[in-house]
């Protein structure tokens, strides 16, 4: 369990999922566990990338909008249907799976 300083909210989120990942993992002996301060880190660093890759996703969705508010102005389109075709577009182009 971390006792650091605070820690920004993806490191949060992803320290909260690394240790139910590896307890559950480990108490239905889906693996044997030797180490799982080492696991807990791996998967530590798997969630915080994806959550990072997925604001990325987000921003450059929002970036690419905001490029062309005036035509979404125009057209009457709504907003949060285009930013979510825009995120499904860009995940599939990144190969990310949303």
């Amino acid at each position: 369990v971390y006792a650091g300083p605070p820690m920004p909210r993806r490191e949060e989120i992803a320290v909260r999922m690394a240790d139910a990942i590896v307890k559950r993992l480990a108490a239905k002996k889906f693996v044997e566990v030797r180490d799982e301060d080492v696991v807990r880190a791996v998967i530590r660093h798997v969630v915080s990338d994806n959550i990072a890759a997925e604001e990325k996703l987000e921003a450059d969705a929002r970036q690419l909008l905001l490029e062309h508010a005036k035509m979404i102005k125009d057209s009457a389109a709504d907003y949060r249907q285009l930013l979510g075709k825009v995120k499904e577009k860009l995940a599939r182009d990144r190969g990310f799976t949303l």
